[in-house]
């Protein structure tokens, strides 16, 4: 039998519905950890790719962006493009406030502000950055926070999106950025609904700041 050192897929469940997708994915990586050998595996769906890798290249313009595993890619982009394509990131714009070691202060235009990990990367004081927040991280609340630890900040309910186990809110903070959170169903808070002003919150170590340079405007 002939056993090739790499195998190179190529979009090989494109036509297949949603449900045969997903076990089929399952059963090509159990399929890879019986031969052993490397999968390289194209394909446009994100999830896909996340779902599928021990490391993602992601690529933009015949231009490699980022390798690493999924879970760095996902949670540490190093560009707007990478936060933006794989799944749904929240990128909002701040300003640095303060460095302290290993974490940055953030404030928001919107009335916000969040810290940040600053992982080796050099930040200054009133350096412009985008915040990443992932959806699923966040909460909302008609009440202001009372935990002075939370990063938040304040937007409008524009829309409101049943998804079966998932709930959708789409937002809009007071200076106009588009913010998506996303909540079990169970979760979902009483009263909330569309033109409603709400606080969103997040754990501070869930954002990541990306830095301006080199950033189409």
């Amino acid at each position: 039998m002939n056993y090739p050192s790499a195998l190179l897929l190529d979009e090989p469940l494109g036509a297949l519905d949603l449900k045969l997708r997903r076990a089929m994915q399952l059963e090509l990586k159990r399929i890879q950890r019986d031969v052993g050998i490397t999968f390289v595996y194209v394909t446009h769906d994100q999830e896909e790719a996340l779902t599928m890798s021990d490391r993602v290249v992601v690529m933009n313009e015949g231009k490699v962006q980022q390798i690493a595993p999924p879970e760095e890619i996902y949670a540490r982009p190093v560009s707007p493009f990478v936060a933006g394509f794989i799944g749904v990131a929240n990128l909002l714009p701040a300003k640095v406030k303060q460095v302290d070691g290993r974490e940055m202060l953030l404030s928001f235009d919107a009335d916000g502000w969040t810290t940040a990990s600053v992982e080796g990367r050099n930040f200054k004081p009133d350096e412009a950055v985008l915040v990443v927040l992932r959806p699923e991280r966040l909460s909302i609340s008609l009440s202001p926070p009372a935990d002075g630890a939370t990063g938040r900040v304040q937007a409008r309910v524009m829309d409101i999106v049943f998804q079966g186990p998932v709930i959708r809110f789409d937002l809009q903070t007071l200076d106009e950025h588009q913010l998506v959170v996303l909540l079990m169903a169970h979760e979902r808070p009483s009263r909330i609904e569309s033109g409603d002003k709400v606080w969103v919150t997040w754990e501070p170590a869930t954002a990541y700041g990306l830095a301006l340079t080199g950033v189409k405007p």
